[in-house]
């Protein structure tokens, strides 16, 4: 079964074509980056009119690569929410006319699912290495810690669309911080691989900064009072006079910043596979890409299985809104969700909700 997978809740017009569920055939995605650079961050507006320029170049291009035409696709799946509302309504209102003029099913995609889903895309194997006889084995139950620049979430998966959110984030998201501290930094934007990239010749321990909510009961984050830390060193060395953030003081601190972020990550992640008993943990979004984490990770966690995307898989894509898609296709009928809008709060729980209009 082929299902063509659009994705575009914030700066990535993405297209994909994926086959039951894992095979990639094509994965098309135009980044923004440049777009936003200069304003440190994305700009709803920019973004959105970028991808009403982006969809039709990049829909050809997708089923070019996978060298099939829309009549060969069985299905068509989009990302309905969370995001920026403008940019969703083109990738929503778009896959609504193309599923309307070539009788397509239009399956609705939540993109927090599409993350947790991502670990299973692109692999011969399993999202754990093991053979798998059917299509994306997803049945037994792992821990989802899904980071990037607008969620930060630790979700007990049982099944792709089975999820008990365990905790979320109470302010910022950790790719939010990155790129708020690497502003205050002058490293530019996007900021996670920058900070990722200068944390490499600094001191963790130079600075001793604030780990907010580590210690609660919860599984929730907070990374605000993080960001605000920071920026009372910057104004405090910026006091004292010139050139004040020089090389080391800036890796020095991108080093303590990234020790901090991951150190709160990854006690609430082993905290939370304490209690709920899981061996198995997968890492997606943007921020799994994250030389530090990883680093991190595969010390922390050696006694039980990780799985994390490739990193084409990790930041916003189609593959993984296809490949989800697969998974409730069953449950479309080729007359439903043509009613349906945008949904930029979109809540991951009850999966049955994601397709209301």
């Amino acid at each position: 079964m082929l299902v063509l997978g659009i994705e575009s809740s914030c700066d990535e017009t993405a297209f994909s074509v994926v086959e039951n569920g894992t095979r990639v055939l094509s994965n098309a995605i135009a980044s923004q980056i440049d777009l936003h650079r200069r304003f440190g961050g994305v700009v709803p507006e920019i973004a959105s009119r970028a991808h009403l320029e982006c969809c039709v170049p990049l829909m050809r291009q997708s089923l070019e690569e996978a060298g099939a035409s829309l009549d060969d696709v069985d299905a068509l799946a989009v990302t309905r929410g969370p995001g920026l509302a403008g940019c969703l309504l083109v990738g929503v209102e778009y896959a609504k006319g193309l599923a309307l003029r070539r009788g397509k099913p239009l399956i609705a995609v939540h993109h927090i699912a599409g993350h947790l889903y991502s670990p299973f895309i692109g692999r011969e194997t399993n999202a754990w290495g093991e053979p798998t006889d059917g299509p994306a084995s997803t049945s037994e139950p792992y821990l989802g810690l899904v980071i990037s620049g607008g969620h930060s979430s630790l979700v007990h998966v049982q099944g792709p669309t089975e999820f008990e959110i365990l905790g979320e984030t109470l302010d910022d998201a950790v790719g939010e911080a990155y790129d708020k501290v690497a502003k205050l930094l002058g490293l530019g934007y996007p900021g996670g691989p920058l900070i990722d990239q200068a944390a490499t010749n600094g001191d963790p321990k130079a600075f001793d900064l604030p780990r907010p909510v580590m210690h609660t009961k919860d599984f929730n984050f907070s990374f605000s009072g993080l960001k605000t830390a920071v920026a009372r060193l910057v104004e405090e060395r910026e006091a004292g006079g010139h050139n004040a953030l020089d090389e080391q003081f800036v890796a020095d601190v991108a080093a303590s910043f990234q020790a901090a972020a991951i150190d709160v990550l990854l006690k609430k992640t082993g905290r939370a596979l304490k209690q709920t008993g899981l061996s198995r943990l997968a890492l997606a979004g943007g921020v799994a890409c994250n030389r530090g984490l990883r680093a991190a990770v595969a010390k922390r966690f050696a006694k039980i299985q990780v799985a994390i995307p490739d990193p084409e898989y990790c930041t916003d894509n189609a593959a993984m809104i296809a490949g989800l898609g697969y998974h409730l296709a069953a449950e479309t009928s080729k007359d439903a969700n043509f009613g349906m809008n945008a949904a930029p709060s979109m809540n991951l729980v009850p999966a049955a909700k994601w397709r209301d209009g």
